[in-house]
């Protein structure tokens, strides 16, 4: 028996298994299943890594105490491996805590105006850049599928598919998971000419994207599919022919555009993704709500209509409500340096995870 009882046991026989998977070159004729094996080696490899690095530590401690027991200059380095192996210990239950099954999945990410009229629409528009921004310095890839603007060049609504490359077990669910939920704004509007602060609000929905729509069930008798020409800003056509497309989910009411792509069947067969990444995550927070009361990440806990983070511009400060985070550096929020945010929400969440176990 290891270390954590059969939980270490069990991750370092999955982890054998899965080097072997990913030898055999049979396994990348299929490339969503190799996708698949590689980003769970990513998330198991750190703790095999850890493990590893505990039980070398354990193995010198023990050889320094006994050389310690004759000569006394070995003190220090028994005191300094002790210190070792428990941080390495601390590090590995962490490691060891639930995860997310998500945190490696793409997304679909959606802003919304809200309260506050033009002004609303305006900071959709800045909350998507800074999310856009922020996928660029991380190096994924932003695909806008749907648009909706107000008078002024904001967002009514709008819709983006972020995607990560590569196996990484650290995937665009991991980092923006946590934004859902109502984005409050206090600043001066571009319509307002007494300079008077107004407060106005924005909210964000997130989806871990399925890797394939068969994942999720749907009905084609359940979807009633229009097609229209698409439009700019300032509703001008942009396309001479019916490319968008809209999905409307009968049972749920849900309804999908997409009208970026550059044919019908293209924004189709985008808009049947994001309204899979909607029931799917439908499904899941309903079968979690049924499971338990006290949830603790944002597709377990967070309210839509929960106030989550404000914005206050004439103070460059931004304040996260849910872990009383709170940075004077506003301006380079927006600029997609997000990861201090990010990092604390994490942290705050693998707490709530160890918590539960």
């Amino acid at each position: 028996m290891t270390d954590n009882g059969t939980a270490i046991d069990a991750v370092l026989a999955e982890h054998a298994d899965l080097e072997r998977q990913l030898s055999d070159p049979n396994l990348h004729a299929d490339a969503a299943q190799a996708r698949k094996v590689g980003r769970r080696f990513a998330q198991v490899s750190p703790i095999v890594a850890t493990y590893r690095k505990l039980e070398a530590a354990r193995g010198d401690l023990e050889a320094a105490r006994e050389l310690a027991a004759d000569d006394p200059s070995f003190a220090a380095e028994v005191e300094e491996l002790t210190a070792t192996v428990a941080e390495l210990e601390t590090h590995l239950t962490d490691l060891l805590a639930p995860r997310d099954p998500h945190d490696p999945d793409d997304i679909v990410l959606e802003v919304k105006s809200g309260e506050g009229g033009e002004e609303s629409a305006l900071f959709a528009a800045d909350l998507a850049r800074m999310y856009i921004r922020y996928a660029e310095r991380r190096g994924w890839t932003v695909t806008v599928l749907d648009e909706t603007f107000s008078d002024l060049g904001g967002y009514k609504d709008a819709t983006l598919s972020i995607r990560s490359k590569g196996d990484s077990a650290d995937g665009v669910w991991s980092r923006l998971k946590f934004e859902g939920g109502v984005h409050r704004v206090q600043r001066v509007p571009v319509t307002e000419s007494q300079g008077r602060v107004h407060t106005s609000a924005a909210g964000v929905l997130v989806y871990p994207e399925p890797e394939e729509i068969e994942e999720v069930q749907i009905d084609e008798s359940d979807l009633r599919i229009d097609v229209y020409r698409s439009s700019g800003k300032g509703g001008q056509g942009v396309n001479t022919t019916d490319s968008a497309v809209r999905i409307t989910h009968l049972p749920t009411g849900i309804v999908v555009t997409c009208q970026n792509e550059r044919s019908q069947l293209q924004n189709k067969a985008r808009a049947l993704q994001v309204l899979a990444a909607r029931l799917k995550a439908m499904a899941e927070e309903q079968a979690q709500a049924d499971a338990s009361a006290d949830r603790a990440s944002q597709i377990r806990t967070v309210d839509r209509s929960e106030r989550i983070r404000t914005y206050n511009f004439p103070e460059n400060r931004i304040a996260d409500h849910r872990i009383n985070f709170k940075a004077h550096n506003l301006d380079q929020v927006l600029d997609g340096d997000l990861d201090p945010l990010f990092d604390a929400l994490a942290a705050a969440d693998r707490q709530a995870r160890l918590q539960t176990t």
